[in-house]
């Protein structure tokens, strides 16, 4: 079993610095470089909605990413603190309307759901812990 701990700031200047360590990741772990692509349009969209919109305070807060490879699966674990926001829970948006018809929001979270092959969220301790996993 390999580990990895990525720990960043709720800030969106972060979110380059974080591509660059998954990207480091992937060349440790020997990681296809479209694996890597995808991964980080996932944590991309996750991290990006865990800095926008799960605190109403302009504080600095922590987000911790943990990467578990076990066998062929990669398991990415997120927490933040920030407001219960459960993203398994908003129904898929209808793909079928032109963008202008379509609500806003909601295409991140069902592109997470496409890449990944298992999204699962809980609530622990006032934080919240979004587990992608997928087969590689």
């Amino acid at each position: 079993m390999k580990k990895e701990h990525i720990h960043i700031k709720n800030r969106v200047d972060e979110l380059p610095t974080l591509a660059q360590q998954l990207e480091t990741l992937g060349e440790k772990w020997q990681l296809s470089m479209a694996l890597v692509t995808n991964l980080n349009l996932v944590l991309e969209e996750a991290i990006s909605n865990i800095i926008f919109y799960a605190h109403e305070d302009k504080k600095e807060h922590q987000i911790d990413i943990d990467f578990v490879l076990e066998k062929k699966q990669l398991k990415i674990t997120i927490t933040d603190d920030g407001n219960p926001f459960d993203p398994t829970s908003k129904e898929d948006p209808d793909i079928t309307l032109s963008a202008e018809e379509r609500e806003i929001g909601g295409l991140g979270i069902f592109l997470m759901g496409k890449i990944m092959d298992s999204l699962q969220y809980k609530r622990e301790n006032e934080n919240n812990i979004l587990i992608l996993k997928k087969e590689i």
